[in-house]
């Protein structure tokens, strides 16, 4: 089977870790020993194409080889360093990596990585009657907050990962309550959950700028823009996504080109609005989370779907079903 030049398969891949030998075993990510499995893999059935093969493609100049893949890196985790890193470089295989400048400028744990480690180490039976229990405290102290019920019908609904309790959790606390609201909830519950301070944690879980540079020397790797605070682009204001993107582009000065780079979306929230600006102050491409395969062509240049390492072996052979898709 195979792809035809004018698509190429974009993988995503967030946390590569050894997961099941951690402190948090129960994070979701790609066991670090899959990962070089996986590698060898596409190895033998892919050819990996850089980030400027990807835009040449794009703009018409060349043409991607068959069973093209571009591997994709987003929010900046220190297993990219440690643990990605080294094998693609010994490899010479090119790839794509993107995080939140804010990661970089501020030293902070986003609110969404927070997320992902209370729901790692507290079951969700425990977690959901704590939320619940933080909503009605903030409501008797005036904030309005629709009812229990009525936000769980609204956000919890699976899908192919996660739960409908689980979604509803993170849909919640990712981008339902007002900002502040959500950052009083999150951060209680993570200093309830995580024995640890969270500048402690930042070193942890994230890169920093010294390695990132690094990375941005070696031929074949790149990084892209990921936003500034990881928000839903596309729940911006024009002058929030504006402020949000020149913000990234400052931390990421002499690493990314600001005339020339490529925006990785944070959860995959695009709009029209969004590829409007970007595409009027210098992203030449957009990565979306839509599941399939990529069709490299001018009308696709801002919406590129990915596929996710957990649709290829030896996770599954998932991959193979989005050939009749794209």
């Amino acid at each position: 089977m195979s792809s035809s030049n004018n698509t190429t398969q974009i993988i995503m891949y967030h946390y590569v870790r050894n997961i099941s030998n951690s402190r948090y075993p129960g994070i979701k990510g790609l066991e670090l020993s899959q990962f070089r499995e996986q590698i060898r893999f596409l190895q033998q059935h892919h050819t990996f194409i850089s980030p400027d093969e990807l835009l040449s493609a794009l703009n018409l100049e060349t043409q991607l080889p068959e069973n093209s893949v571009l591997l994709t890196f987003d929010d900046g985790y220190i297993d990219h360093y440690t643990n990605v890193f080294p094998i693609l470089k010994e490899m010479k295989i090119p790839a794509f990596f993107s995080m939140p400048g804010k990661i970089l400028a501020e030293k902070k744990v986003l609110d969404v990585n927070k997320i992902h480690f209370i729901l790692a180490r507290m079951s969700i039976e425990k977690l959901l009657p704590l939320v619940y229990q933080q909503l009605n405290h903030f409501r008797e102290k005036g904030y309005m907050i629709p009812l229990n019920k009525e936000l769980y019908q609204k956000l919890g609904i699976g899908n192919r990962f996660d739960g409908a309790d689980v979604v509803f959790i993170k849909r919640l606390l990712q981008v339902e309550l007002e900002e502040g609201l959500r950052n009083l909830i999150v951060d209680d519950l993570f200093r309830q959950v995580i024995p640890m301070p969270e500048d402690e944690f930042v070193q942890e879980l994230y890169m920093n700028l010294d390695q990132v540079k690094e990375m941005s020397k070696t031929d074949g790797i790149s990084f892209g823009i990921h936003g500034y605070d990881h928000y839903w682009m596309n729940r911006l204001t024009p002058v929030g996504l504006a402020n949000d993107i020149k913000l990234a582009l400052k931390v990421f000065e002499g690493i990314v080109n600001p005339n020339r780079w490529i925006c990785c979306y944070p959860y995959g929230s695009y709009s029209a609005d969004v590829i409007d600006y970007i595409s009027k102050n210098g992203a030449v491409a957009g990565l979306g989370t839509d599941v399939n395969i990529a069709t490299v062509n001018e009308k696709s240049r801002y919406i590129l779907p990915r596929l996710d390492t957990n649709d290829f072996p030896p996770k599954s052979e998932n991959y193979k079903n989005y050939y009749f898709k794209s």
